[in-house]
């Protein structure tokens, strides 16, 4: 094979050479030559063999957007000739680029350009070196700024204003008169206030009309046909369950890695918040040390080595949330309702604190799960969490 030739005067093998010599240690090589025989994969490897594309993250940055890339990208990535990004971060950088670009009035641009840096960015930025997934915060992002840029061309076309201009009346009209998707325009005018870049405009949190809650016995039901029942793989059911035991988002139980899994002499516990780690009653328990021993996508070049509990089909990447997020739907699962639902559960019997630590959540988030379920809290008795677990697990079978 032309791209596995080695230059014995340098004594290196040439950067294709190592990628695949890699790739062959894989249990399943035949994937390898499945993917080698897709169109465009063979050129791009020889561009990179002979020098025609730097290996570098900016020369891939600078081809057309394809799979191909990414994937390729992803292996060079896993197999350690790139150095690690985050992938979201680095796709956030390319789309705001773009997005400013296409703004040619500059008293529209110069608001948005100092709101997209110095607040969204950064954070991302922040959350991405604490090693925390950005998939979430970097949508929120985008519709952010998309709908500001939206809100900022219509005041300056229909009333010749700009932000530092813009009145009270402009925000009740524009909310008024659109989408519910228009409250996205909060965090900027948050931020412009806070940075004096306007003054006297407030706007308060959007009240969702209805909060989608399953009933407890619908919940119950699910829990039992994912602990017991063979209807999908076992990975999906370890998700679900996730999900219906311990209220945790979809797009965080993608992104959890094998190493927040416990293992204790008490038995394995789930690394889900800052503090107090969940305790995992059986027959979980059980399932879900079986996960860990057989995580699927282990055995190609792409992911074998995996950190992540949930591996995806691309080297060194979890499982995408879309995909889990339509598989759960598949089986049947209303994810926030059941997210609600289980949260719902937990604050009931367990104090609203000790939920948000236990699980990941704020503060703010589990006391208003418990002002809505009417159970407040003033003492609790230590290990009160484990056995509540055990309980609801139990009362599902």
């Amino acid at each position: 094979m032309a791209l596995l030739r080695v230059d014995e005067s340098q004594g290196n093998e040439t950067t294709a050479a190592k990628l695949l010599s890699a790739l062959c240690k894989a249990q399943r090589s035949e994937s390898i030559l499945t993917w080698l025989r897709k169109p465009g994969v063979r050129e791009l490897l020889e561009q990179l063999a002979t020098g025609d594309i730097p290996l570098s993250h900016e020369a891939l940055d600078r081809e057309p957007t394809s799979l191909r890339v990414e994937h390729l990208r992803s292996l060079l990535v896993h197999h350690n000739l790139l150095p690690v990004r985050d992938h979201y971060l680095a796709l956030f950088e390319r789309w705001l680029s773009s997005k400013l670009d296409d703004i040619d009035d500059i008293e529209v641009r110069r608001p948005i350009e100092s709101f997209a840096r110095w607040h969204h960015l950064r954070r991302i930025r922040t959350i991405s070196a604490n090693g925390k997934p950005t998939q979430g915060p970097v949508h929120s992002a985008k519709q952010e700024i998309t709908e500001t840029i939206k809100f900022l061309t219509w005041l300056k076309l229909t009333h010749g204003r700009t932000v530092a201009s813009c009145l009270q009346a402009d925000i009740e009209a524009w909310l008024t008169d659109g989408p519910t998707t228009r409250h996205a325009i909060r965090t900027f005018f948050v931020w412009a206030v806070k940075n004096r870049t306007c003054t006297n405009i407030t706007i308060g949190f959007r009240q969702a009309r209805t909060v989608p809650l399953l009933t407890q016995g619908k919940r119950l039901a699910m829990l039992k046909a994912c602990l017991t029942d063979n209807f999908d793989t076992l990975s999906y059911r370890v998700a679900a369950i996730l999900l219906l035991l311990y209220a945790q988002p979809v797009v965080k139980i993608a992104a959890m890695k094998s190493a927040d899994v416990l293992l204790t002499p008490d038995g394995p516990r789930l690394s889900l918040g800052e503090e107090h780690p969940a305790p995992v009653p059986e027959p979980f328990a059980g399932l879900l040390t079986k996960h860990l021993a057989s995580r699927p996508n282990m055995r190609t070049g792409s992911s074998s080595g995996s950190p992540w509990l949930f591996p995806g089909y691309r080297a060194g990447q979890h499982i995408h949330p879309n995909t889990l997020m339509m598989r759960l739907r598949e089986i049947g699962i209303d994810l926030l309702g059941a997210r609600n639902a289980s949260l719902r559960s937990l604050v009931q019997e367990v104090p609203a604190p000790l939920v948000a630590e236990m699980l990941g959540y704020s503060y703010q988030v589990t006391q208003k799960h418990a002002a809505a379920a009417a159970e407040p809290w003033s003492r609790y008795p230590t290990g009160k969490s484990s056995r509540i677990m055990t309980d609801i697990v139990a009362g599902s079978r």
